[in-house]
């Protein structure tokens, strides 16, 4: 079992206080959006094993024996990498509204960016790996973000109820075909408006919205870090969900969301796909996006852990890549058994719990190669990421 080393992403959405917080250190006021726990390699966790070589890179380690690491199962399952990411996210302030392919749409938009010499790094690159970006959130506070299409009806009360002129095609779109041709109509438009004119429409929209109030609110804020930005107007058209502590949302392929505020833990498969629709200055390609995107209603289906005897309270998804679940260990209460043949990271969120003989605080994490001893004790919230084979 190994304690992990973790590096701390500090984009420019990040609170500058929720994750030193939880660590229990002084903010140094600069944003700190995300810590990463994995082997993904833009920011790998490290370990030290122990033999004179110090901390290594998380990917190095794993590289070195797969199976023995990850398991024979994991490794022919997925290959010899580990298959997720876990993180902390911490949104003190919207973050890009986006979406993700599926695993065949990621596979045929990496080969093409290949094949078209469109390098890694470059800024209109919208593949940086052949993988399938399936995510979910379990927040640690209350916590705010959009997630899929509101039912157009719904999204042209919404948009009706501003009163603002530039608005009124939209909801006669909206009100005049059917649900996904209604949506895609609406959406490409808002995408393609010209940008002086949609900027207008943007101002006049946070002038009503903060008039209003109400279930206008979150609108407000995301007008207030993005003046202009046609995806404001986007998210008019996308629901509202506020989780609580203890609380998760699964996202799949194609559906469109974006986390506004609140601090929880998010794991993920090992992916960098990401098509924008707004709420950003980063690259946005509509043509793409539009292939990407669903356009269908969902209800945001709001997650809570399923307890089972053994006192794992797991978050069910449809995927394989990553299985999440949590334990709240009380004190005097007897050591759970959570050794297993797949790879895992177990991470503390409050209390000191013990793992082995390790002593956990909030924010510290650790890696537990396949089949090594893992046990939990003492008092203490850890949650426990590994993946389905």
């Amino acid at each position: 079992m190994d304690r992990l080393s973790n590096t701390v992403r500090p984009y420019a959405w990040g609170s500058t206080t929720a994750i030193p917080e939880l660590l229990g250190i002084a903010p140094t006021d600069e944003p700190q959006a995300e810590m990463w726990m994995g082997a993904h390699p833009g920011a790998p966790s490290r370990a030290d094993r122990g033999r004179g070589a110090g901390e290594q890179p998380l990917h190095e380690i794993i590289a070195t024996d797969p199976a023995a690491e990850l398991g024979a199962a994991t490794v022919e399952k997925f290959g010899p990498r580990l298959p997720f990411l876990l993180k902390l996210l911490a949104a003190g302030s919207p973050l890009s509204l986006q979406v993700h392919p599926d695993l065949a749409q990621a596979k045929e938009g990496y080969a093409d960016e290949e094949r078209r010499g469109v390098p890694i790094d470059a800024p209109e690159r919208n593949y940086k790996d052949a993988n399938h970006k399936p995510e979910l959130i379990c927040a640690l506070t209350p916590f705010d973000g959009l997630c899929g299409f509101r039912a157009p009806e719904d999204a042209a009360d919404l948009l009706a109820g501003l009163d603002v002129d530039s608005l009124k095609p939209y909801v006669d779109l909206l009100r005049a075909h059917p649900q996904e041709a209604a949506l895609r109509e609406v959406l490409t438009a808002v995408l393609a408006a010209d940008p002086a004119e949609m900027a207008a429409t943007v101002a006049e929209t946070a002038v009503a919205a903060e008039r209003l109030g109400g279930p206008y609110e979150p609108y407000v804020s995301i007008a207030h870090h993005y003046p202009g930005d046609p995806g404001v107007i986007a998210a008019l058209l996308l629901n509202h969900v506020r989780l609580q502590p203890g609380e998760a949302l699964f996202l799949g392929a194609g559906v469109p969301h974006a986390y506004l505020d609140g601090l929880g833990v998010e794991i993920m498969a090992n992916s960098d796909n990401v098509l924008r629709c707004g709420l950003t200055p980063k690259h946005v390609d509509v043509p793409e996006l539009l292939r990407i995107v669903r356009f269908e209603t969902t209800e945001p289906s709001v997650l809570r852990p399923e307890a089972s005897a053994t006192g794992e309270e797991l978050y069910e998804t449809p995927i394989d890549e990553f299985r999440l679940s949590r334990y709240l260990l009380a004190p005097g209460a007897a050591p759970r058994d959570l050794t297993a043949p797949t790879p895992q990271i177990l991470l503390c969120t409050a209390g000191t719990p013990r793992a082995n003989d390790l002593e956990l605080t909030p924010g510290t994490s650790v890696f537990v190669a396949a089949g090594e001893k893992a046990e939990l004790s003492g008092d203490g919230t850890v949650f426990r990421a590994t993946v389905v084979v």
